[in-house]
């Protein structure tokens, strides 16, 4: 594993207290039963303010669509909102699924990012809609699906972010604003800089892209745990140095609850499993209670799913939790962590993050 370290191109992290990599956060502004998602998206900002204050490094959020227990389907808006209330913590989009958008648009949202809150934001790219299939035609409505074309996207987009499109390529003439083609200001610094590109993947096809690209490499470990290892070793296999990474970075999304008995936290994490058990059998809602979830009549099929995803998930104690984080960086080699957490309201999953972060010792300002 590569030591965690900081360093000027915006990507490695640094770590604190006594964690054994960097730790930051995804949330997905998640929406409980009986809340509204104005809550929901007061309740991220609040978590983003406290935990840039525990010393996690970067703090993400995901598109996703059509999901009412979802808040996160516009991450440029979020983002816009969380820079203006923070200072320190990187935020970005874990990530933006590139088919449903013209690379243009996004390199100009993130440009927009880049000049509200500069040297702190990533941009981090996935293939997958983020839906299912008829929110995804809609989303992509009069184009193709976009996923095989993704390396292209992928391409077209860093050419806008650079603003370096060949003299003789249609769209030479075309510049994403804010972005290079304003120039430099005093002192020879681009204004705006260009965001870290970053690719995402539950398997081994962005995997093997970002090696190829030199490109930083998240992996969803919390809904593909079978495939970390080997996309993270395909990963590294397949990366060649460029000018933004000169060794592989990878950071691994990491399904973690910690509360002060073990009980509550089991409790916490079953509304998050009986939330996904119903979104992938075509059920999408809010995110239930705790006794609603506990109360559930799980059939024998969604039983099975129920103890795998389990399985998966890092939850119990403070330090029960810290030890199989510290396990999970071990087994995988992974150079960054960042812990997602499920639950029913707001308070539960900012205790957690707070309890994790005591654990470790990290800073309490």
């Amino acid at each position: 594993m590569a030591a965690a370290r900081p360093g000027n191109d915006g990507i490695r992290g640094e770590r604190h207290g006594q964690a054994p990599v960097p730790l930051s956060v995804l949330d997905l502004a998640t929406v409980g039963a009986g809340l509204t998602a104005t809550q929901a998206l007061r309740a991220t900002g609040e978590l983003a303010r406290r935990v840039e204050r525990r010393g996690y490094h970067r703090f993400w959020v995901a598109e996703h669509h059509s999901m009412p227990g979802v808040a996160s389907s516009s991450p440029a808006v979020l983002l816009g909102h969380l820079a203006a209330l923070t200072e320190r913590i990187r935020l970005g989009s874990g990530g933006v699924m590139l088919p449903n958008h013209p690379p243009l648009v996004i390199a100009e949202q993130f440009g927009t990012l880049e000049a509200l809150a500069p040297g702190r934001v990533d941009l981090g790219l996935g293939r997958a809609p983020g839906t299912d299939g008829p929110t995804a035609a809609a989303l992509r409505r009069g184009r193709a699906d976009g996923a095989e074309e993704f390396p292209q996207q992928v391409a077209e987009l860093v050419r806008f972010l650079d603003d370096d499109f060949p003299d003789a390529h249609p769209y030479a003439r075309i510049h994403a604003v804010p972005g290079p083609v304003q120039g430099t200001v005093p002192g020879g610094v681009q204004s705006p800089a260009r965001p870290p590109v970053w690719l995402l993947g539950s398997s081994g096809f962005s995997a093997e892209l970002a090696g190829r690209l030199g490109l930083p490499f998240a992996f969803a470990h919390h809904f593909s745990a079978a495939n970390t290892v080997p996309a993270l070793e395909l990963y590294r296999q397949s990366f060649r140095p460029s000018e933004v990474l000169d060794a592989p970075y990878a950071l691994i999304g990491a399904p973690a609850f910690a509360a002060d008995d073990a009980r509550e936290a089991h409790r916490q994490v079953l509304t998050g499993a009986l939330s996904m058990i119903r979104l992938r059998t075509g059920r999408p809602g809010l995110v239930p209670t705790p006794e609603e979830a506990e109360a559930y009549p799980f059939s024998e099929v969604e039983k099975d799913f129920l103890d795998g995803w389990l399985a998966n998930v890092v939850y119990g104690t403070p330090d029960k939790v810290r030890d199989g984080l510290d396990a999970l960086v071990k087994r995988t080699g992974a150079d960054e962590l960042m812990l997602t957490t499920t639950a029913h309201t707001p308070e539960a999953r900012l205790r957690s993050y707070e309890l994790i972060a005591d654990s470790y010792g990290m800073p309490t300002e």
